[in-house]
């Protein structure tokens, strides 16, 4: 088989992790308490955002991959580049450097017995644009990603103007290789103006463009119907929306996406797993050169995720999505895609950090093959099928 190539762009961070295992639980009240002096343990460093992530994670499992991003030439820029660096040293040669700018970092504080706070700082990402983008790099690619467009001030204003810029771009210089498109979303903060764009309009207007997207449950609900996400965090809390999802909900929103013209929607389910739906024969018609447009036309399947000891869930998203998106580049059908990209992002959460718990493409095959065992999942909707064989429920409706 031919080896294919993917580009990454989009956020870049450092992130930073104070070890706080010590704190008993509950112990996230007392480190925001004023005027007194907590001592915590040392902090890990590590490269964060889809660029690093999903990036990185595509290169360890053996698909060449090339990174842009832009940093600054501040400390953390610095970090940034070598700790991408360690990694193979020509992933940090295509980062954009820009003094007038600071790199972004997060914060991420990681209590026992709670789940995660994140103080983030979006830096060079703000203002990062097309014009930042190595098209000539894209048109060598099999495959554009871009992630994160809510927390870059640039991709999301003017109703996402700039964003649709960079997949139309894309989409023209891979016109030859007839590259595929992808797009992973992040959940912005409510009050800051990512939380407060008209995201269905945006989304309207660039997926088109895009030929995966790849968000979370929450960030659907949020961007496409608010008041309906309001109600299931009232109902479930906000880091529970997953125990909501069900075939009936997933198939609306996964409709209304492909309705404004992406081909394959994947939903990011945390522990419940992974949904896929892709568009009828003659939706993916264009896409005929990069997939098996008969193994993947009008799919409906769900793959629960494998049994793993907990560590952290930093970038299991991202990891996800690399398992699942070297798993196409493979050129394999939609259950074992889905069964690798289920698996790849079991062993991210195995580890604190987004990277180290990446393994081979062969040694996570290895370990699927070898038995892993899944969570227990129970569909129960008309038309759904659990297939013993591929070890994930299809839908024959």
């Amino acid at each position: 088989m031919v080896k294919k190539h993917a580009v990454v762009a989009g956020h870049i961070c450092l992130d930073i992790f104070p070890e706080l295992d010590h704190l008993p639980p509950g112990g996230i009240s007392k480190l925001f308490e004023t005027g007194q002096l907590l001592s915590i343990g040392k902090a890990l460093f590590a490269t964060g955002g889809p660029v690093s992530n999903t990036g990185i994670a595509l290169h360890q499992l053996g698909i060449p991959t090339r990174l842009l991003c832009k940093i600054g030439t501040d400390l953390f820029g610095n970090a940034v580049r070598d700790l991408i660096g360690v990694h193979a040293p020509e992933l940090a040669a295509d980062m954009r450097i820009d003094p007038g700018t600071s790199t972004a970092y997060t914060i991420i504080l990681s209590f026992p017995g709670a789940d995660r706070v994140f103080m983030g700082h979006p830096g060079a990402s703000d203002t990062y644009g097309a014009e930042d983008i190595d098209y000539d790099l894209v048109s060598r690619a099999d495959l554009f990603h871009f992630g994160y467009p809510p927390v870059m001030r640039r991709m999301y204003v003017d109703g996402g103007c700039e964003l649709e810029t960079v997949y139309q771009r894309a989409k023209k210089a891979g016109v030859v290789q007839n590259i595929l498109t992808s797009l992973d979303m992040a959940f912005p903060d409510p009050a800051t103006p990512g939380g407060q764009a008209n995201w269905r309009l945006i989304m309207k207007r660039v997926l088109p463009h895009v030929d995966i997207f790849l968000p979370s449950l929450e960030e659907l609900l949020y961007m496409l119907h608010r008041e309906q996400y309001d109600e299931l965090v009232r109902g479930f809390g906000a880091g529970n929306l997953p125990e909501a999802a069900s075939p009936g909900l997933l198939h609306q929103l996964s409709g209304e996406l492909i309705e404004m013209g992406v081909k394959i929607v994947v939903v990011k389910l945390g522990e419940r797993g992974l949904y896929l739906r892709t568009a009828p024969r003659e939706t993916l018609e264009p896409l005929a050169g990069s997939l098996d447009i008969s193994a993947w036309s009008g799919e409906e399947l769900w793959a629960p995720s494998f049994q793993v000891q907990v560590a952290g869930t930093t970038g299991a998203g991202d990891a996800t999505i690399a398992g699942f998106l070297s798993g196409l580049l493979r050129g394999l059908p939609p259950t074992e895609v889905m069964t690798m990209a289920v698996a790849v992002g079991a062993c991210n959460v195995e580890v604190v950090d987004a990277l180290s718990g990446i393994c081979s493409w062969e040694d996570t095959e290895a370990r699927v093959k070898a038995g892993w065992q899944h969570h227990s999942l129970r569909l129960e909707e008309s038309g759904w099928v659990w297939d013993q064989a591929a070890g994930l429920w299809m839908c024959e409706g």
